[in-house]
């Protein structure tokens, strides 16, 4: 992987962004409210300044949004509370190769369920979608065997399962 100035990130997600979201949208991948996760996302709020590498999605480009139901909370980073029932989050993700071949990764996806959905994950249920469209795992779901590392590594974060991008990221 290459290491990449915030302009070359960007310049790279913007010659792969069509591939990456006509790949997602191939997904049926619902929330709770009706939303189609895989094709909404795109039209949400982005809350980072620039592509980032994040070491723990596999040292993959990312980026990240929030549903309007996220949106002003999530935005409040590590000071904020609990998210709101609904709150979706969208973290597309892609790379680049030491030869400079950008190509797509997953789409990671938390969305925060009612209380009782399952305790071990926060009441968050995590989805990951294939560049192709294929549903790798839903919490609660098929493939949740998946996704069960999401869980396990959100689960230590301390503000209700949530990371956050470097400060210098943020919008």
């Amino acid at each position: 992987m290459l290491d990449l100035t915030n302009d070359e990130a960007q310049a790279a997600y913007d010659c792969i962004r069509g591939t990456m979201t006509v790949g997602y949208a191939k997904a049926d991948l619902m929330s709770e409210a009706g939303e189609n996760v895989a094709i909404e996302y795109i039209d949400w709020a982005r809350f980072n300044v620039a592509p980032y590498q994040s070491a723990t999605h596999g040292n993959r480009f990312v980026n990240n949004f929030a549903n309007p139901a996220a949106g002003e909370e999530y935005g409040n980073f590590e000071v904020g509370g609990p998210m709101p029932v609904g709150s979706v989050l969208a973290k597309e993700s892609f790379m680049v190769s030491g030869k400079g071949i950008v190509s797509p990764g997953p789409l990671f996806v938390m969305e925060k369920m009612p209380e009782g959905f399952h305790e071990e994950s926060g009441d968050w249920r995590y989805s990951m979608v294939m560049p192709n469209g294929k549903v790798g795992g839903v919490t609660n779901g098929t493939g949740s065997e998946k996704v069960e590392f999401c869980i396990q590594c959100h689960v230590v974060a301390e503000r209700d399962s949530m990371f956050f991008m470097p400060e210098e990221f943020r919008k």
